[in-house]
């Protein structure tokens, strides 16, 4: 397919399955099958995976979960519903016990428990009875659901003892055993009804129906395994402290959990468990590993989408042989040159595979994989195909190695590949075709100017026409109107309504406008925290590498790319122009009134557990006495607050640097002095 076939084959695909999630989210009707609905989620996963620049930044694949229904009332979560890593692969779990390791020291141990497969939700109790049950939703709200929770039997509507807390929150699976949908399925299939392709599913489904009569005809399970509510260290210590209390106030708590005191007791917890599996009553896809102290999660903290102290480890999937034809090579909008292996088709998991990612040169190289090679190839939670390994029995003798090309596929400039990276770059970000293109699409997009009326396809038939070569030149169509009109199948109508989005995208805050640039490594959130500590571009610009690292959660690498971008000549005149034609570069200051300076031009970092004050409410302390947060060490950290259990790293690097160290104490005399 040509690159206009296959982006109106996303957009297409993505408009499909959205409309599809609505009515099954919102409306709670099926219009599609959920075996064809998750075939063509998987061909738009694939796609996207194989083209990212023209993937939607709102597309279905990336979705937490379902529309937030208007036919529920909307629950802001208390405390986000964030979503796990996950990992195939036992290396990456080591790899994972050691960056704990290195933050926490060895004195640590892990939980691990099922992973079911089921539909996320979150209970809030006070005075021991059932007040609130709410959906995951999009991570941040979701729907309350509480009619329908209270029909599944193994959630208690009041709890059994009286040592509880007055008021907490309780996370869990809810979730339908394999003999129950094949019952209802069954009656389904005799009533003329659509089938479920899967237990998840149809549990999925009951939850969100508006008659909880109905909800309760049909027999849903609940495990509970996560409790969330203030002061929880007051109460335990651990997270296998309270599962055990959890279950003594009546909770529905999976027996098969165990209490690990190290990476191998893990895995073999995971080897037990990929085979008897099978022997259970219902579905799961893996197992969930957590840090067990409740003081180490906080030290470990997390990231803009997960827990650093937990993840999961998936069990592989279905493992097929074909033939390698060749191996293409994409490069995105960050100029990154991703390799794609072209198949012979063949049937995995239910879909018909022709494509797979082989990731970047390093892989190749691992594989060793030659032309016609005999590959095997399986699908990385049965949804994107990867080449595993190739076949060496079945290898011709005359077979040529392939080779990582050296050049850009699409403007034959050299690749790079930076210092501790394993993708290769095509450095000419402002002169190759497809990284033009994709920066525009990624500017226009939703989450950043999100200019109504200008779609991937518009930028891709503009850029070919010739009347933009940047993102500065989105703010000149006005200008080429006649252009504009000339071209097939865009009527007065759509160029105004672009116009009107183009001029209403101004608006937009700095924040935006400074994700919407495509600074690599500089994702949604990591933009916020450069724009609310530097305020402004020019300040920003004009800060070095070492100032920009030591804002928080802003590593070195983040750091140098934010600086290179923003001292590139061509990018500061397409930043100037952009300013001259009205787009926001500050935020918008709000008054800030300090309860003191005691603590101005003074930077901190805050470390380990306290016993009187949460990291969060010394953080406000600080900041409302005038001093700065940082988040990493350096030699030029004023103060280094430190509490129990503080990572042996980080306290060996403040000595090693004569940090003072300081705790929460003796913060409080700074202040008052």
């Amino acid at each position: 397919m040509s690159a206009v076939e296959i982006q109106e084959k996303i957009a297409q695909l993505t408009q499909e399955l959205n409309h599809y999630n609505y009515q099954y989210y919102v409306l709670a009707q099926s219009l599609i099958s959920d075996y064809d609905f998750d075939q063509k989620l998987k061909e738009l996963e694939a796609l996207e995976s194989q083209y990212p620049q023209f993937a939607d930044p709102n597309s279905p694949t990336r979705r937490v979960g379902g529309d937030i229904t208007s036919r529920f009332n909307t629950v802001k979560h208390r405390w986000p519903m964030l979503s796990l890593g996950n990992t195939y692969s036992q290396d990456e779990l080591r790899d994972f016990d050691q960056r704990i390791r290195k933050i926490i020291g060895d004195d640590f141990e892990y939980v691990c428990e099922l992973k079911f497969d089921g539909l996320s939700i979150s209970l809030t109790y006070k005075d021991g009875k059932l007040v609130q049950g709410v959906t995951r939703g999009d991570g941040t709200q979701g729907d309350e659901v509480t009619a329908n929770v209270r029909t599944i039997r193994s959630i208690p509507l009041t709890l059994k003892t009286k040592d509880y807390p007055e008021e907490f929150e309780i996370r869990g699976e809810i979730f339908m055993h394999k003999s129950a949908f094949l019952r209802l399925n069954k009656e389904r299939e005799e009533n003329g009804d659509q089938i479920y392709a899967n237990p998840r599913n149809f549990a999925a489904g009951t939850i969100k129906l508006q008659d909880s009569a109905e909800v309760a005809r049909r027999p849903l399970d609940c495990f509970l395994y996560f409790l969330y509510m203030d002061n929880r260290r007051k109460h335990f210590s651990t997270h296998w402290e309270s599962l055990e209390a959890v279950r003594k106030w009546g909770f529905h708590v999976c027996d098969h959990t165990r209490l690990c005191s190290n990476i191998d007791d893990v895995f073999s917890f995971i080897n037990y468990w990929d085979t008897e599996r099978h022997n259970l009553s219902y579905e799961i896809d893996g197992i969930v590993i957590k840090v067990n102290d409740y003081a180490q999660q906080e030290e470990l903290g997390f990231t803009a989408k997960n827990p650093r102290w937990a993840t999961s480890y998936k069990f592989k999937a279905e493992r097929v042989e074909t033939i390698l034809k060749s191996i293409s090579y994409q490069v995105g909008r960050t100029g990154a040159v991703t390799p794609v292996a072209n198949l012979q088709p063949v049937s995995l998991a239910g879909t018909t595979v022709k494509r797979a990612s082989l990731h970047n040169a390093n892989e190749i190289a691992r594989l060793d994989l030659h032309e016609q090679d005999t590959v095997y190839v399986e699908k990385g939670g049965e949804i994107i195909p990867k080449v595993i390994a190739a076949n060496l029995e079945k290898r011709k003798p005359d077979a040529i190695p392939f080779h990582y090309p050296t050049h850009c596929p699409e403007c034959q400039t050299l690749l790079v590949r930076e210092e501790g990276e394993a993708v290769h770059y095509c450095p000419n970000e402002d002169g190759c075709p497809p990284q033009i293109i994709g920066k525009m699409q990624h500017f226009i997009g939703r989450k950043m100017m999100d200019i109504e009326g200008m779609g991937n396809e518009t930028i891709e038939t503009f850029f070919k026409k010739g009347l933009i070569r940047n993102v500065v030149d989105i703010y000149s169509l006005k200008e080429h109107e006649e252009d504009l009109q000339k071209l097939e199948r865009f009527g007065q109508k759509s160029i105004d309504n672009m116009l009107r989005g183009i001029e209403k995208s101004k608006e937009k805050p700095f924040e935006k406008v400074l994700f919407a640039l495509g600074i690599r490594h500089v994702g949604e959130t990591i933009a916020k925290k450069l724009a609310l500590y530097f305020k402004n571009i020019d300040a920003l610009a004009q800060a070095s590498v070492e100032e920009i690292a030591s804002v928080q959660d802003i590593g070195g690498r983040i750091a140098e790319s934010v600086h290179q971008y923003l001292n590139t000549p061509i990018h500061q005149q397409q930043i100037q122009k952009l300013k001259d034609y009205g787009l926001q570069f500050e935020i918008e200051e709000k008054e800030v009134v300090l309860a003191g300076n005691g603590l101005e031009g003074k930077t901190f970092l805050i470390s380990g557990v306290f016993a009187d004050f949460s990291r969060e409410e010394l953080t406000a302390l600080i900041e409302s006495h005038g001093g700065k947060m940082v988040s990493s060490i350096s030699a030029k950290l004023n103060y280094l607050v430190a509490g129990d259990k503080m990572g042996p790293s980080k306290l060996a690097k403040a000595e090693k640097l004569q940090v003072p160290i300081i705790n929460e104490q003796e913060l409080l005399v700074l202040i008052n002095n």
